[in-house]
């Protein structure tokens, strides 16, 4: 009989294809409808807060020159990226990110946890000139981003991220280009900037304390890269918590 059964079903063209598309619909339905039931699909991660406006024009600048193209910001779940690079990387880190930086080519090293690791006067003279520092390195110079950073736009900037999602509130709009020149200059009474991004450093990033630059731009966004969590904080039970 179950031979009988299968024969007719191989044998009707229609009775096939219809029974495929309800096998494929059942499937279907069976990996979207819990996403539907659920508030989101990215862990909980203490520590995760929006970019700051000069770290969001930083980030901007590292997209617009392709630093993407040779270097991935993912740190895979195995041993040897664990003891090159540090923890393996959490969805929540991109969470605000459009488009995300994961990528999977890495002619240069993974930044996914390069913040902290070099001082900004190191991230600068690299830079400026890559191979003073790595006599291999094959990345082109980048002296130019010396040159002062347009902000007129960065409320815009902020308001356009707040449209996709990301949770920038109208006071950090309204002080967007306030904010982002007391990162950049550690003199500056940085209290309002501090309480609306915890955990965010100021700095004199590129040395310049004349002009805000794109150097300062481009140093505070890497130095910012993997700083947000506190990885020994981090366990898999945390992670499955609603």
């Amino acid at each position: 009989m179950k031979r009988f059964s299968h024969a007719i079903i191989e044998k009707n063209l229609l009775l096939l294809g219809v029974l495929t598309l309800i096998t494929v619909a059942i499937g279907g339905l069976v990996q979207i409808v819990p996403l539907f039931l659920v508030e989101t699909t990215i862990e909980r991660v203490e520590g995760i807060r929006p970019y700051t406006p000069l770290e969001l024009m930083g980030r901007n600048i590292y997209v617009r020159e392709g630093c993407y193209l040779c270097h991935s910001q993912m740190v895979r779940p195995f041993r040897d990226e664990a003891e090159r690079y540090g923890h393996y990387s959490l969805a929540a880190e991109s969470m605000y990110d459009r488009p995300f930086q994961w990528g999977s080519k890495r002619t240069g090293p993974d930044l996914a946890r390069v913040g902290g690791r070099y001082s900004d006067d190191w991230h600068v003279a690299h830079l400026r000139s890559p191979r003073e520092l790595v006599p291999a390195s094959v990345m082109p110079p980048y002296a130019f981003l010396e040159r002062p950073l347009p902000m007129d736009e960065i409320a815009a900037h902020l308001r356009a991220q707040r449209s996709l999602g990301v949770p920038y509130t109208d006071e950090m709009i309204a002080s967007a280009a306030a904010d982002l020149r007391a990162q950049a200059n550690p003199e500056a009474d940085g209290a309002g900037f501090a309480a609306r991004y915890p955990r965010a450093r100021q700095g004199l990033f590129d040395g310049n304390a004349r002009d805000v630059t794109e150097m300062d731009a481009v140093v505070a966004y890497l130095q910012m890269l993997g700083t947000l969590v506190h990885f020994s904080d981090v366990t898999p039970e945390q992670l499955l918590q609603p």
